[in-house]
């Protein structure tokens, strides 16, 4: 296990532990793309999920596999079972290694965990249609996201995403710190060819994946109340279906499902999700300080104009790159190194379990990774 991921588990801790503190339970889930192949002999094999999910299951994950929208691609789900947000990342983080292993039972020889699949697929969509291809098909680089979803419960086990403007200002605090932190959840340089993917190969209409840093509710950072991405309904409950097993009767119970979808990150097996989620509670605890205050709606500010992320790792012509943002930023490791100076004392970690000042040590951890990696 590496120094940051040790690091990253302890950051977890502490921040469960002060979100406790301040009377609520954090929410985190992952959801993850990625895509398989077969022998070229056997082009028509398809993955059997159910034999995926029932080794995800033997191996304690509260996550199942479902097919996804291009061909052989594949989308991690997590499931909502109360599981800690150290849980979560644990599950995702296991996911990620053992997925190849259990594919490679079926025959699959090669299990993809990256940002862009080149040419996964073909396909061109026909003119106001969302499904309906055009016999002039054409390559299709497939983009493979990794999601996280935030929300709380308070001490009513009531999800606080729709009350009092909270979830409004969770997604400005996503908004405001994405940008200098891009470094986590775009961990390598493909991973930002793939925000490029839609207007570098005019795919607008095929893909639908984010390229820059944009809120409402089908935005990069997105807040879901009552409608999805796609302004589907959320949260409906069938209650009586018919003999063609269609809703009669339903219950809109959409308050349960609100949270927040942060849909920047890049599929990779460099992808850490100890970390990610340290990024998530981070601006998970600030926005409850805020609500505990009662000053969500006051400090809410003018939606932000559509940001535009680092093209690179690494600085280039156009400007800084990815870890030189990180480098030079201080949210993260000032709000970490507070949070542990205010609650350490106060809580269930004795001091010798972290490191001091474990913001600081934390982001130096991550960057010196890059360099390692650089050199």
């Amino acid at each position: 296990m590496s120094k940051t991921t040790i690091l990253a588990q302890q950051a977890i801790v502490l921040l469960q532990q002060a979100i406790d503190k301040l009377g609520f339970k954090p929410l985190v889930h992952f959801e993850l793309e990625g895509t398989y192949q077969f022998p070229k002999q056997l082009p028509y094999k398809k993955l059997d999920f159910e034999q995926v999910n029932q080794a995800l299951t033997k191996l304690a994950i509260e996550a199942e596999l479902v097919p996804e929208y291009w061909k052989n691609q594949w989308e991690y789900v997590s499931k909502f079972c109360l599981q800690s947000p150290l849980k979560e990342a644990h599950n995702l983080a296991t996911a990620i290694t053992k997925l190849p292993e259990i594919f490679a039972k079926q025959g699959v020889i090669n299990t993809f965990i990256k940002p862009v699949i080149w040419s996964g697929d073909q396909g061109k969509l026909a003119a106001g249609c969302d499904n309906i291809f055009t016999p002039n098909s054409r390559a299709v680089h497939i983009p493979n996201a990794v999601q996280i979803n935030v929300s709380a419960l308070d001490s009513n086990k009531r999800n606080i995403i729709p009350v009092d403007f909270f979830g409004e200002y969770l997604q400005q605090c996503f908004l405001t710190t994405s940008f200098e932190c891009a470094l986590l959840y775009l961990p390598e340089e493909e991973a930002f060819e793939r925000l490029s993917l839609k207007s570098y190969y005019g795919l607008a209409k095929e893909l639908c994946s984010p390229s820059d840093i944009s809120g409402g509710h089908q935005g990069s950072i997105a807040l879901y109340k009552k409608v999805g991405k796609h302004n589907q309904a959320l949260g409906v409950e069938p209650l009586v279906l018919d003999q063609n097993q269609q809703i009669l009767i339903k219950h809109d119970n959409w308050q349960k499902t609100a949270r927040i979808e942060h849909r920047l990150g890049a599929s990779s097996i460099h992808y850490n999700p100890y970390v990610n989620v340290v990024f998530a509670l981070l601006n998970l605890h600030q926005a409850l300080k805020v609500y505990v205050a009662g000053q969500c709606q006051q400090l809410l500010t003018e939606p932000k104009v559509p940001e535009q992320l680092p093209t690179s790792l690494y600085d280039t012509t156009n400007g800084k790159g990815a870890i030189a943002i990180f480098r030079e930023s201080n949210w993260f490791r000032e709000q970490l190194n507070q949070i542990q100076a205010d609650n350490v004392k106060q809580l269930n970690m004795p001091s010798i379990e972290l490191a001091n000042n474990i913001g600081s040590e934390l982001k130096q951890s991550i960057l010196s990774d890059y360099q390692q990696t650089i050199l």
